[in-house]
């Protein structure tokens, strides 16, 4: 079987859980069929692996338009391909037209959805409509369309009612438990200044509205004076964003001790050596189709205070392995509560906090295997290619 997998991000360039979920997955896959990787980036070409980038005299564009000029050149590329896989918008409509014009199926993994993100329209401005407009076109024409959970599929049937529900399959993110383990180093903690003997919330990832930063921003003002807060957050959606990030910070370093922000982004074993000491790793997102990274936490043996959206449920057991607390978007002030009781009753409960932590670790290495869903996978593109 010859598989064209088709992405933004792909090594060395990975800054979200989506391409996370497409090395890993890429990996399991090479062992199971032929696949060849299409994604953006202008490094070295590798076997197997083919970089696209945005046409000449885009040069300033708006990103959806040149996203769009990357999608033909991926499309045009997968000749010969039984098949192809696309992921988010950024490559969707390249396997929209990579059906149309070689007449092969097309399988897309929803990882997020458009109308269910609307301040991309700070991001994109009129891209924003484009974007929509490829994501719904690839989605109500692909032949199969893979959720990352159970609360993603429900998302994808709401905000596209055409689609037939029998399309839509559940194929969760996974996790490499042995890569991702806990480590006993303290050289990262050192380097950044971070008191191994006090307890600290970590939180990673980009500085969007998605991911509810200034709501724990704003929650970090109710914290136990003795907690730390390490904020490894980079890659702003907007500079809007980032500054009014960079004012919350600045206004709670005024306040209080022990928070490091780290705007860079650090090599995985850095952010593991991370995960591994924090007493509560935190997940404040007011949209999150499930959240690659608190499985990366409780493979790590920390325990996660989450908000109780999307597929976050089905990975953060509320009282096992972690916290999930409600979110309503009229009532800002009550999630930030919330958030702040969360994690102060773990840092103030060591015995609680490493039970949580080891009944994550266990969960993950039980349930969330990528050789798993690398399988599963398979099993999708073979019912395809046999429906054709």
């Amino acid at each position: 079987m010859k598989v064209g997998l088709l992405t933004r991000e792909f090594p060395p360039d990975v800054y979200g859980g989506a391409g996370v979920h497409v090395e890993f997955l890429a990996g399991e896959l090479r062992s199971l069929v032929d696949i060849d990787v299409h994604c953006w980036g202008t490094g070295e070409a590798s076997p197997g692996v083919l970089r696209h980038r945005a046409g000449t005299g885009l040069e300033g564009a708006n990103e959806a338009l040149r996203t769009f000029s990357v999608d033909l050149s991926m499309a045009a590329a997968v000749e010969g391909r039984e098949l192809v896989h696309s992921h988010t918008w950024y490559a969707n409509l390249a396997g929209h037209f990579a059906k149309l014009l070689h007449g092969i199926p097309h399988v897309m993994t929803s990882h997020s959805l458009e109308p269910l993100r609307p301040w991309k329209a700070e991001q994109l401005g009129g891209g924003y409509a484009l974007s929509g407009w490829a994501e719904r076109t690839a989605i109500e024409s692909a032949d199969a369309v893979i959720a990352v959970s159970h609360g993603m599929r429900a998302d994808i049937l709401s905000s596209y009612p055409t689609l037939d529900a029998d399309r839509v399959r559940v194929v969760r993110n996974g996790i490499d438990t042995s890569l991702y383990r806990p480590d006993p180093g303290t050289d990262v903690l050192e380097r950044i200044g971070v008191d191994p003997e006090r307890p600290y919330v970590l939180f990673v990832g980009r500085v969007t509205r998605q991911k509810g930063v200034p709501h724990l921003l704003r929650a970090a003002r109710r914290l136990d004076p003795a907690t730390q807060l390490v904020l490894c957050a980079g890659a702003p959606d907007t500079p809007e964003i980032e500054r009014e990030f960079r004012e919350l910070v600045d206004e709670l370093r005024r306040t209080r001790d022990g928070v490091h922000w780290i705007p860079e982004m650090l090599p995985r074993p850095e952010v593991i050596q991370l995960l591994t000491h924090a007493t509560v790793f935190v997940c404040p997102s007011v949209y999150e189709p499930l959240g690659i990274v608190n499985l990366e936490a409780m493979a790590c043996g920390t325990p996660v205070v989450a908000s109780a959206v999307g597929g976050i449920p089905e990975v953060v057991e509320d009282g096992g392995n972690g916290l999930l607390v409600a979110y309503d978007a009229s009532d800002a002030g009550a999630f930030e509560a919330g958030i702040a009781d969360a994690l102060n009753r773990l840092t103030g409960d060591r015995h609680t906090a490493t039970r949580m932590g080891e009944a994550g670790r266990e969960r993950a290495v039980r349930e969330f295997g990528w050789d798993a869903v690398a399988r599963r996978t398979v099993e999708v593109y073979e019912e395809i290619l046999k429906a054709n």
